[in-house]
């Protein structure tokens, strides 16, 4: 089944491309990246987007927040191999929701062919590990920094 694609609210896109050689750990028996590992390419790519747009996790954290993964969806296209050069594309999904919605996409670098899609959500809980309903403000103020309020 697939899945609903959210829609961008503000139309305004956040999005951060980098390149990640892929090692020989990253491989299976078959010599093709195992499945688990396009996750990994997922945080990367949150982790690369935080530090672009200055939403880092520990970021989050100083504000007295967690952001947990409540959602994730991935579709495994065109197999990365073993000396591949994958390029993770994260894109930003605005929202006037007390959430943070991601896109990715991962392409092979040598034939630019789309490798794996997906999409993930993350929620605020406060320091007492509770859903914080609410945007946060200084999530607020980082949206007002981009123009998305």
């Amino acid at each position: 089944m697939r899945r609903a694609k959210r829609k961008i609210v503000t139309g305004k896109i956040l999005k951060h491309v980098f390149e990640q050689d892929i090692k020989f750990s990253d491989v299976d028996s078959m010599a093709v990246v195992w499945h688990g590992h396009y996750v990994r390419f997922f945080e990367d790519g949150r982790e690369a987007w935080g530090k672009k747009y200055g939403l880092t996790y520990l970021d989050v954290y100083n504000h007295n927040f967690f952001t947990p993964i409540v959602s994730m969806h991935c579709e495994h296209l065109n197999p990365l191999e073993y000396g591949d050069t994958a390029i993770i594309e994260t894109t930003f999904i605005d929202t006037p929701a007390a959430k943070l919605f991601f896109d990715y996409k991962i392409y092979r670098k040598r034939d630019g062919v789309l490798s794996a899609s997906g999409e993930t959500t993350q929620v605020f809980l406060d320091q007492n590990r509770e859903l914080f309903i609410a945007t946060p403000s200084f999530y607020e103020d980082w949206k007002k920094k981009w123009n998305l309020l």
